[in-house]
């Protein structure tokens, strides 16, 4: 069985088999054709639009209307299989509540309160967007297997142009530079990792990493015995005080820890500091 999720930008660009950034000897590392590293405008033109194969294949479809029809057969015919769902607008606020709160710690006992359902619901409501693959719950990373299960976790939808929508963001400019944009590219990243392992066959093992002094990686990445820190800035300039987390992460797991990566949306790879990188989006 093959699980099939939207198109990533490794597929539009016909290197869908390419490693990721840490599978790579250093010597080959950041070799994405410079015509293959999109521009600012280009990753949030795709980034509303979203991977689903109809929409990259004709880029003049009406993405709203489109959108608006999935959720609408999602809602008659999969989710109505599932689980039975009473009250079909509750259901629909309870997914744009969700996308408002994508890539934020999910509190479900905060969500049901402001929608008005039982947390019961809210939890099985949730249980079937992920059975679905419509939502993707990310835990925290424990060393400790059992605590993770019990942790706080955070949610990602399947494709951006779904969140976007869910968000009610229809123009690119506006949805780059608004107040969701540094959830949106977080989701982004987060996705193209998930789909190269998936589009492989491999189970992929990502977590997030938060302390209660506050310390955090936004993205690790458990890969051939060593934890990848990912941290990821809508700023197109980085600097190395945004290395900030993975350097406490380093500290904190010292040798478990593999090469760090700030990935943001400019077209400049550098390094942060000892064991970490600055990634252009395009070159995962």
């Amino acid at each position: 069985m093959l699980r099939l999720m939207t198109l990533s930008q490794r597929e539009e660009f016909g290197r869908a088999g390419e490693p990721l950034p840490w599978e790579m000897p250093s010597a080959a590392a950041g070799s994405c054709p410079a015509e293959q590293v999109p521009t600012f405008q280009t990753i949030w033109r795709n980034l509303l639009r979203g991977g689903f194969p109809e929409l990259v294949a004709e880029p003049d479809r009406d993405i709203a209307l489109w959108q608006s029809a999935y959720i609408q057969t999602y809602l008659e015919r999969d989710v109505r299989a599932l689980r039975q769902i009473g009250n079909l607008l509750s259901f629909q606020s309870f997914l744009r509540a969700l996308a408002a709160r994508a890539g934020q710690l999910l509190n479900l006992a905060d969500v049901a309160r402001d929608l008005g359902i039982a947390l019961n619901t809210a939890k099985a409501w949730l249980s079937v967007l992920e059975a679905t693959f419509q939502v993707i719950v990310l835990r925290p990373y424990h060393a400790n297997v059992g605590k993770r299960l019990v942790k706080t976790p955070k949610v990602y939808f399947t494709d951006t142009g779904l969140l976007c929508h869910l968000a009610g963001l229809r123009d690119a400019e506006h949805a780059g530079s608004g107040p969701m944009g540094g959830a949106i590219f977080e989701n982004a990243v987060l996705l193209e990792i998930v789909k190269a392992f998936v589009n492989r066959g491999e189970e992929p093992r990502i977590y997030f990493w938060r302390t209660s002094a506050g310390e955090e990686v936004d993205l690790v990445v458990e890969a051939e015995g060593k934890l990848i820190p990912i941290e990821v800035k809508l700023s197109g300039t980085p600097r190395p005080a945004m290395a900030k987390g993975i350097r406490a992460f380093q500290a904190a797991l010292e040798d478990r820890v593999g090469p760090g990566f700030v990935v943001h949306p400019g077209n400049v790879r550098l390094p942060l500091g000892a064991g970490v990188v600055a990634l252009p989006f395009g070159e995962i």
